[in-house]
This record gives C-alpha cells, structure tokens and sequence, in this order.
C-alpha cells in the first residue's frame, strides 16, 4: 500500500480522519438559491457580488483557495490587494446570468493543481493582476455584446499585459488529520518591483445569527517570537490555533452583516464582515477590533516582490496549542513526504506507458475532481419558513420554488460540477463525476451515490433532486449506469467488488424506476416524456415547459434512456442474485420491461408512435398534438444517437447459472414474437455465445446491411455531419445550411447547428447542445460501442470516417473517439492545446500553456472550451479515457499485469 492507501484504509476504518479537513468551501455562495429571500426568486438580483464581502451567508461561505472542516463551522482562505483594487480580492468574480451574454460566467484565472482523495496534499493556483481588477468594464461590455458575439474576457481587458501579474500558489499538506501546514509561494511575473498585500484568513460560518447556537470565537493568543498565533473556540469543533510565521499583525472583526452599508440601518457592533476590507482599502482604523477578537481573523502581510522573484508564507493551522517551533525544518520535510507520496499515489493509479502530457492532464483533472468537492448545506423546511431572527420570506414561497421538497435536508460534502459557475448538486453530473472518483476513492463515490437515493434527497415519490434551482426538473436516469460501473471499477483496480453497496442502491433505485414508469410514460405505451433532460436547449422548443402547439412530446432520447435504464437494472439484479436467487425474478422483470419499450421505440406494436423514421434511418421526438397527431420533429441530434446507449451482452455461463430467468427469457422468445422481433438478437449468439440485448441493431426480418446500427453508425461518424476532429457533436452539421424550421402559430421556431455558444435564450442562454461536443454523452457513446464490439466482434466493421473507405471495428471506431476526445487537451504538434482556443498566451507563455482547464463543453470544429471553465466534473471522464489508452499499451501477460490496489 502507499502512503495515500493506508491514510485512505485509516479514514475508512475509522482509525484516524483523514477528510475531516478538505477543500470544501464553495467559490461562489452569493446569488445561490440558498441564499436568496426574495418574492420573485430572483437569486442572482437578491445576493449580488457587491452584498458578498458585507453581507453574512446563511447557508455555507466562499473563498479563494479554501479548506475548511467537514460541517464547514471553520474556513482558511485567502484574500490579496494590490494596492489598486476598489476591494479586497477574497472571492472570485463573475457575471450573474442576467449579466453576462452567454449566461452566467466566471472572470478569472485560477487552477486546480493538484490534489489527494484524503487532502493530504493540495495545489492551487490563482493569478492576480496588478492592476485595479476591472469590475465595471466586465459588466458593461458583456452587457454591451448579444448572444452572437464572443465573450468579453479578464485577459481582453489588457490587466495581464506585459505580465504584470502575480502567481499566487496556495498549498496545504497534512502532518496529521488535525494539523495542517499552509504555504503560499507568490512570484511577480511583471518587470518591476510591485507591493500586495496577502491576508491569509480564518472565521467561523456564521450559525448563531440564525439561531441560539453558541457563538465561536477567534482570538489572539501569545505568540512567539517570529510567528503570532489566533485561537479558535467552537462547541463542535473544539480548538484550534493558526500559527502565522511573520505576520506585521492580526486583523480581528465578525462575520455578520455591515447592516449599516447594505441596507442603511445601524448595526449591533462596529465590527462586521467588511472590517477588515475597509481598514486596509479605505483606512478606517476603528472598523477592526482592537481586543483582537471576532469571528473572522486575518494575517496581514505587506509584501514588495521584486520583478521574476518569488516570496513564501508559511501559516500553519493545528489542533495543538503550545507548538513551539511550528516552522522549523519539519515544515519543509513534511512538503516533499506529501508531494512524494502524492506522486507514488498516482504512479500506482496509473502505472501505464502514457506520455508526460497525459499523465499531466489526467493528474490535473483528479486535482479539479478533488477541489471541486463542496460542503453542502441546504434545509427547504427551514429555507421555507425562515429563521426567527430575521425577517420572515414572503409569502409565496411556500408555493414557489422546490415548496413540495420540503424533506430535503442536505449537510453533506458533494461533488459539485462547478464550485463557481455551479456551486449545487446536479443530479445527472454527479453521475459520471463518480466514475474518476471510484479510480481514485471508491468509498467517497459510494457515498455519493448512497446520500442521492437516501431519504434526504430522493423524492418520497421517487424522484431523485435535479439542483437547487429546481429539484423538480427531470434529469436523465443514469444513476443504476453509474451504480454499476462504480461497482465494477473498484473490483477491478482495489480487486473486490462491494455488493452490500449495489444492493441498497439498487432498493433505493427500484423506487425511481417506478416514479419514470408511473409519472414519465403519459399513455402507458412504454414511451416516455421526461421533460428537457439535461439536455436543455437541443429541441426546438423548451422540452420542459408546455408545448407552444399543446399536447407533448414522445421523446427519442427519453424512451432510449429508459430501455438503458431497464438493461442496467437488469445487469445489477442478475449480479445480486449470485447471492441471493430471489433477485432472478426481478432481472426477469427488467427484462420484459426493456423489451417493451424497446419494442415501443421501433414501433412494432403500435406504428403511430413509432419513433424511428424509415425514410432517414434516424431517430426523432415526435410531436403529439391534443386530437392524436404526431409529427416528427427532424432534428437530426444526439437524440436519435442516445438510442445506442440501450444495450447490454448476455453471456452464456449468465443464462446457465440462472435457470429461472434463462426459462422466462425463452418463454418471451417464443410466445411473444413482437416483442423480440426488433429489440435484441436473442437467438443468434455472437461471439462466444454472448446473446444481445439492443434497441437499434436490427429490424425486423432485416438483413445485415439494413441494420438500424449501421445507419446510425453512417451518420454518427460522418464529418459532414456529427463527427468532429474532437469527438461526436450534439447537433449535425447538416443544420448548418439546412436549419430545421417549424411554424406554430404563425411563429417560427428552429435549430441551427451552432458549434459554440448558444444564440438563443433557452434556459438563460448559459447552455448549448446545438452543436458542441459534451463528454458525458461522447463517454457513453464510447462505452456503448464496445459493448456493441463485445457481442460482434471483429467481423462487424464500419466506415470510419463515413465515405473515406477505411473501414473499423467498433472497438476501433471507440478508441479513435476516445482519441479524439483527449487530444482536446494535448499539446498538438505545433503545442498548442485545442481547448485553449485562439487565446495565444495560453497556448505559448511557459507560465500558462501547461494548465489545464476542464469546460464544460467544446467547440464542434475547434475544440476551443466554452461554458463553465472549471467543470472537471464530467468532463473529468477524460481521466479514464487516458488511462483505458495506457492500459491497451500494456501486453496482457502475467509479467505485465498490473496488480490490483490495496484490498479492503
């Protein structure tokens, strides 16, 4: 085991709590739904970034570089000035979704570096520029600029030219579970000698405003001679101490609300949350407590870095009072074992013949997975009703946003998709955020997963919690895909498998698998209407809202969903059933449940709701007016590619050890012949005997060359329409010239292909599926092509691309995907990197081309990153499709075979 195992081993036992502490404060908590109390439930225009550093959180804080406890009742971060900003620099900024042109958007640089799945190592990186940051100008020309046009950015503004900047690296490492070494190394990249000011802070999340809990307290304690020393008191927490080596002095206030500046009403104490902004940018020495007590303390520091040099502070934050040389040389000792052993760590994670470059990208997207953790806090019971000590919420919130979700009580560390841009939960993200995690840290996926379905989250109807600004909203069901590959990835890298954790999710998901068959399937056909789908703006109108035409829409992507939904019910039920037979008789209930909907989709049964359209060999929603009409809606989109994703390989020895289900399954091939005629090859083994389970393979009484596979195959990789130099795009390029055009009403609604930011103002205008590559949706795509390979093998090829005459297997055609999809961020062979776009700073200067930022989705001819900036979260998947490369390196030979990591 490494080092980073057995901490790992000792968190799980028990033993020692080596995630007590971690970067789990938020880089965003003002325009939250949580903390917004308005009538109109207008988050962003409530709790502005101006109200942020004045203004006390009720539901979690923010920070640059943060760490913080596990309940966050303590934050570390740090705040910076350069003598020129308006404000202290201690939280990010961005643009508000009314704000910026494309949608929310955060307007800085900053970098996940490095990270360890129990903290006990972490990087981060955040460039500060020496100029007054230009707030006003943000606002004002993004506010200037229509959805058509690019995005006005930090860099545009000219605040990094001639780098005249500094790099601010913010590093933790842990001496124990309690005791945490700090160091903060901060290099001026301009040409000449610059002042700032580094304000390393500590401070309680305010609790006792909102109730009678106890009030913390920070204090100065006796110092030594080279460092100062503040106490912190909480009843839960118990103390801690920050020693600070070199400090000029410590700056004591609250964290409570500057009443005074907000709202013009007087407040309670002279010491609010803003003192210590306003005694170093405006000078008002009375504004900080001169007893040296509060709830927010700061360090401050007065730094001149001279051009290209590099100064270090060290702080140090304990569970021990009296140590007495807490930086001497231990302190730099402790920094090399942590590094070393994070290094060990993840050479063992991924022994593989990769490329420096790839082992770069893949440690930076653990980093980003790892920082992006986020401490939780969200009560709607409480959220409803309001606290006692404050003014009481108007009164339509109790029939507004997420009223009849009133169970919800989330207190939790989750990952977070986007701790800036989407600083919540989302239901679906979460679910391929697993899968890096179950490399690195299976227990804390798990956990993931176990806390979505519990009764705290689910729904008591079932329903799973989409994010906070709508919990109500439908996500795709992929949560039994993501149960099972956690599954499987912790027995194949950790060797054991963990069924107890299957089996309570798998309960949990039985309920939600009732909630789509009861609530999402309109007419009880077995076709499903489950709303946008986190898909948000790919249809030509918003697929959650009522139809401008009326009735609704028989949705391509939502049945395949469900078929993929039923097929993965059905995989995790016949490996319960190993140790428990009754689960036969439900993997045969998702089988015949898989073959319905399967049979639904083709429309065998039922030809008016058919959704395959024969003339174009694609799928498509169907619209379905009130008097029973239906009508395709041609997008040609992911919609009728997700069909793929319904599929799974039985295999022989399956079919043998469970004689139950073998016996039903051949009772539905042959005495219910509609059903299997379309859905599956059933009675024709593939390779080694493995039987299929597939909605799009075959028609019925089609030959090899009509299969539905190969047409959609044909189009999928065909570079005039989905396939792009990096990776599958959500729209086909077709819609380019030929915009698909629908009038309702005398109005016109259409799609265009778009391959970056969206144009139009569905969902805010902060999403676009029309035209972009997504991971999540490529990954699957991935992942369903060699299970298709699994069943074909070798024989079943393909033209890849279409029309070039080279023809692949599926295995093939996946790794070229994958290729695809990862060299998005590999330097190309002039070094530059597709996702940093035209941006040539990013792609030439030493101090940036090598930092990896994970969007959130990409350009479709390009690759250029668009949306949010640092959602590692699924687009964090490329940490497998590099590691899956490296493996296929690796001959399989018992000298070569990796063994699995430390067994639990």
């Amino acid at each position: 085991m490494t080092a980073e195992e057995r901490r790992l081993q000792a968190d799980r036992d028990r033993t020692a709590y080596w995630k007590r502490w971690g970067s789990y404060l938020s880089e965003r908590q003002w325009g939250t739904v949580r903390e917004d109390y308005s009538s109109d439930g207008s988050a962003w225009k409530f709790f502005p970034h101006d109200h942020a550093r004045s203004r006390a959180y009720r539901w979690g804080e923010d920070g640059i570089a943060g760490i913080s406890d596990n309940h966050q009742r303590l934050c570390f971060a740090i705040a910076l000035w350069n003598n020129a900003d308006p404000i202290l620099k201690e939280r990010m900024f961005g643009l508000t979704g009314d704000e910026g042109n494309h949608g929310e958007d955060v307007k800085e640089y900053y970098f996940y570096l490095d990270n360890t799945p129990t903290h006990s190592y972490m990087k981060y990186l955040y460039k500060y520029p020496q100029a007054a940051f230009p707030y006003s100008e943000l606002v004002g020309e993004n506010q200037k600029r229509d959805r058509s046009s690019p995005e006005f950015e930090l860099i545009d503004t000219g605040v990094f030219d001639q780098d005249r900047y500094f790099d601010v690296f913010v590093e933790y490492a842990k001496n124990s579970p309690e005791d945490i070494l700090i160091q903060i190394s901060i290099t001026n990249r301009g040409s000449s000698a610059k002042a700032l000011h580094l304000l390393p802070t500590l401070w309680f999340r305010n609790t006792w405003s909102w109730s009678d809990k106890e009030k913390p307290v920070l204090k100065a304690c006796k110092s030594g001679n080279d460092f100062s020393v503040i106490e912190a008191s909480e009843k839960t927490l118990g103390e801690r101490w920050l020693y600070c080596d070199g400090a000029s002095e410590l700056l004591f206030t609250e964290n409570e609300t500057n009443f005074s500046r907000l709202f013009g009403v007087s407040n309670a104490s002279p010491y609010v949350k803003d003192g210590i902004n306003d005694y170093l940018v405006n000078g008002v020495k009375q504004a900080v407590n001169p007893e040296k007590v509060g709830t927010k303390a700061s360090a401050h520091y007065e730094l001149s870095i001279d051009a290209g040099a590099t100064q270090i502070v060290r702080l140090r934050l304990s569970d021990s009072a009296n140590l007495t040389a807490p930086f001497a040389t231990e302190f730099d000792t402790i920094f090399q074992h942590r590094i070393s052993e994070a290094d060990e760590f993840y050479n063992r994670i991924c022994p593989f013949p990769i490329s420096d470059d790839e082992r770069n990208v893949q440690r930076q997207a653990f980093a980003g997975m790892l920082w992006s953790k986020q401490f939780y806090y969200y009560v709607i019971e409480d959220w409803l009703k309001g606290d006692p000590a404050e003014p009481p919420p108007p009164a339509s919130r109790l029939h507004g946003r997420n009223s009849d979700w009133i169970h919800v009580f989330n207190n939790d560390v989750l990952s977070m998709p986007d701790k800036w841009e989407y600083p919540w939960f989302a239901s679906w993200d979460l679910a391929f955020h697993l899968i890096p995690f179950a490399m690195i840290d299976p227990d804390f996926a798990k956990r993931q997963l176990s806390r979505l379905t519990r009764e705290w989250y689910m729904h008591p109807n079932g329903q799973l919690p989409a994010y906070e600004w709508a919990f109500g909203d439908v996500n795709p069901p992929v949560h039994a895909w993501a149960a099972w590959q956690v599954y499987k990835i912790e027995e194949k890298v950790y060797g054991c498998g963990d069924k107890q954790f299957l089996e309570r999710v798998f309960q949990k998901l039985l309920m939600n698998f009732t909630w789509w068959v009861n609530r999402k399937d309109i007419e009880g056909k077995n076709i499903f209407q489950g709303g946008f789908l986190g898909l948000d703006n790919i249809g030509v109108f918003d697929r959650s809202s009522q139809l401008p035409t009326g009735g609704y829409l028989e949705q391509a992507d939502g049945t395949s969903w469900m078929g993929m939904y039923s097929l993965n019910m059905l995989t995790i039920a016949l490996e319960l059933a190993k140790e428990d037979i009754t689960y036969e008789d439900i993997a045969s209930k998702f089988f015949e449940h898989f073959l319905r909907i399967a049979d639904a989709m083709n429309g065998i049964g039922d030809k008016e709701i058919a959704l395959w359209d024969e003339a174009d060999r694609f799928y498509y929603d169907a619209l379905h007016f009130p008097d029973d009409r239906q009508c395709p809606l041609k997008v040609r989109s992911l919609v009728g590619i997700i069909p793929l994703f319904a599929v799974t390989t039985l295999l022989p020895e399956t079919l043998e050890q469970f004689h139950g289900f073998k016996k039903r399954m051949e009772w539905f091939i042959h005495n219910r012949p509609e059903l299997r005629e379309n859905v599956a090859c059933m009675q024709t083994p593939g390779i080694g005997a493995k039987r299929l389970l597939a909605i799009c393979f075959k028609p019925p009484g089609g030959s090899e060359e009509q299969n539905k596979l190969r047409y959609i195959l044909h189009k999928m990789l065909d570079e005039n329409e989905f396939l792009g130099t990096y990776g599958i795009r959500s729209v086909s390029k077709i819609h380019a010239l030929q915009p698909y055009i629908l009038e309702v009403n005398n109005q016109q609604y259409r799609v265009d292909y778009e391959p970056a930011e969206s144009t139009t103002g569905m969902f805010g205008g902060n999403s676009n599926w029309r035209g972009p590559i997504w991971f999540p949706i490529n990954y699957l795509i991935i992942e369903s092509l060699q299970r298709f390979h699994h069943y074909l093998g070798d024989d079943f090829q393909v033209e890849c691309p279409t029309n070039s005459g080279q023809m692949m297997t599926l295995s093939e055609v996946a790794a070229e995907l994958s290729q695809r999809l990862t060299k998005i961020f590999l330097r190309d062979a002039s070094g530059r990197r597709p996702f940093n776009g035209g941006v040539e700073k990013f792609q030439t200067d030493p101090h940036w081309r090598d930092l990896i930022l994970f969007n959130e989705y990409f350009h479709g001819d390009n690759g250029a990153g668009l949306g949010a900036s640092h959602q590692t979260g699924w687009t964090g998947l490329v940490v497998k499709l590099i590691q899956e490369c490296g493996e296929k390196k690796v001959p399989e030979s018992k000298e070569t075979m990796v063994k699995p990591l430390a067994v639990k």
